[in-house]
């Protein structure tokens, strides 16, 4: 049974007329009847009751247009999407996101992608730290990271950067410093300081090189695996942290973010395979990096402690 038969079906079925069908399908009305009856032939059954006068579906012709009717719909809808896929104008975006990045980007690029790029879905991976989304991204786990550069495989993977966040203080409510307009490193030094768990922190290392660049080392004295477990331990008294500035988008109790006048700044960058080539993924890439401003973060406030934000 040939595609073109069923078109030729359907387009008599809704006409009730040879001619007519024939003029809409642009061809002459011998072929058209004889494909008809091959299509009869084949499926042993009936399809039209022809007179002199009108023609007319069969009961048998009445049911096959109903599941013919549904089938070159689907088959139409397919190629639409096919189409649009491969145009970049359809599919599926799967986004990593490392730590609170989500908390602050997330709701632009989502706005971005549903002004700019149609019919487009995002799945979202939230708290994935640089390393883990290097090899989201390299096993093919993830399409686009929202990551901390530098990468150890920055020879596979291509980066776009989108923001430099400086880091912030965060201290517990009622420390010494919690009331400050601002902090110098130098105030840190003898402080007992909450870190990220873990070597491949690309925080931490920022982090160690604000202190080293003040003349000291950091003491430490806890970690955490996660930001919300570091604002734990600092809300509980257990020391201090500094992280990058979107952090402040996280609300917590018992906790006051202050600016650090002298601390280093950490990039945030969109990341992808140097290898793929979807056309979804590059007119996504040139959507964001068109909407986002270096340094800045689309449609999120900016607190200065989480007492201001109950």
């Amino acid at each position: 049974m040939e595609l073109r038969h069923l078109r030729y079906f359907a387009a008599v079925a809704e006409t009730c007329h040879f001619g007519k069908a024939a003029e809409r399908l642009h061809m002459a009305q011998p072929p058209l009847s004889q494909a008809i009856r091959q299509l009869e032939a084949e499926l042993g059954a009936e399809l039209f009751t022809r007179t002199t006068r009108r023609v007319s579906l069969t009961p048998a012709g009445q049911s096959f247009h109903d599941d013919v009717t549904r089938l070159l719909r689907a088959l139409d809808d397919g190629v639409a999407r096919a189409r649009k896929i491969a145009a970049g104008k359809a599919g599926v975006l799967r986004v990593a996101f490392t730590g609170t990045a989500a908390y602050q980007y997330l709701p632009g690029i989502a706005r971005i992608v549903r002004e700019h790029l149609g019919d487009v879905a995002l799945e979202v991976h939230s708290d994935m730290l640089t390393p883990e989304q290097e090899d989201a991204l390299l096993d093919g786990r993830v399409d686009v990271g929202v990551l901390r550069p530098p990468l150890r495989h920055d020879d596979l993977i291509e980066t776009r950067t989108i923001a430099a966040e400086p880091l912030i203080l965060v201290v517990p409510v009622g420390h010494r410093l919690a009331d400050r307009d601002d902090v110098t490193m130098d105030e840190l030094r003898h402080e007992a300081f909450v870190m990220y768990t873990g070597e491949g922190s690309i925080v931490n290392e920022a982090v160690r090189r604000s202190c080293h660049l003040a003349g000291f080392t950091p003491r430490r004295a806890h970690e955490g695996a996660g930001t919300g477990t570091v604002l734990s331990l600092v809300a509980a008294g257990l020391g201090i942290a500094l992280v990058p500035s979107s952090v402040k988008s996280v609300a917590l109790h018992g906790v006051a973010f202050r600016p650090v006048r002298d601390a280093v700044t950490v990039d945030l960058a969109l990341a992808w395979r140097a290898d793929d080539s979807s056309p979804l993924l590059h007119r996504l890439i040139e959507a964001l990096t068109g909407h986002l401003a270096i340094g800045s973060a689309p449609d999120v406030a900016s607190p200065t402690t989480s007492e201001e934000r109950s």
